[in-house]
């Protein structure tokens, strides 16, 4: 399960600070939702164009 996500555990406990607080809804896997904002960055696609989100 560890290849699905584009940062480990270490890399993602360092950028926590910086993430936003909850608010509202159910709180997503903070790795889930970085590992599908990467790749549209990293191509410099539109959000359109993205792939469809890991369930």
């Amino acid at each position: 399960m560890a290849q699905l996500f584009w940062l480990s555990q270490e890399q993602v406990a360092r950028i926590r600070p910086s993430l936003s607080r909850e608010r509202g809804g159910k709180r997503v896997d903070d790795r889930k939702v970085l590992s599908n904002i990467i790749p549209v960055i990293q191509k410099g696609l539109r959000w359109v164009d993205a792939p469809r989100p890991m369930a």
